[in-house]
């Protein structure tokens, strides 16, 4: 599922909850930055993680 996300969306990372909603930044690849609400800017492996969509885009 890591491979739809695009800039912009809204996510969660599931084994790390009390970062909060995260929006992504940018995706090449497997390697995702998002900009968590309460843990700031991430990066993430999506060969490892597989993080949970809250909102398409803002919708």
């Amino acid at each position: 599922m890591n491979e739809i996300l695009e800039p912009g969306m809204i996510v969660r990372h599931p084994g790390a909850p009390e970062w909060g909603e995260g929006q992504v930044q940018s995706r090449i690849g497997d390697r995702i930055t998002i900009n968590f609400a309460e843990a700031g800017k991430q990066v993430i492996d999506g060969k490892r993680v597989q993080l949970s969509i809250v909102r398409f885009n803002g919708i």
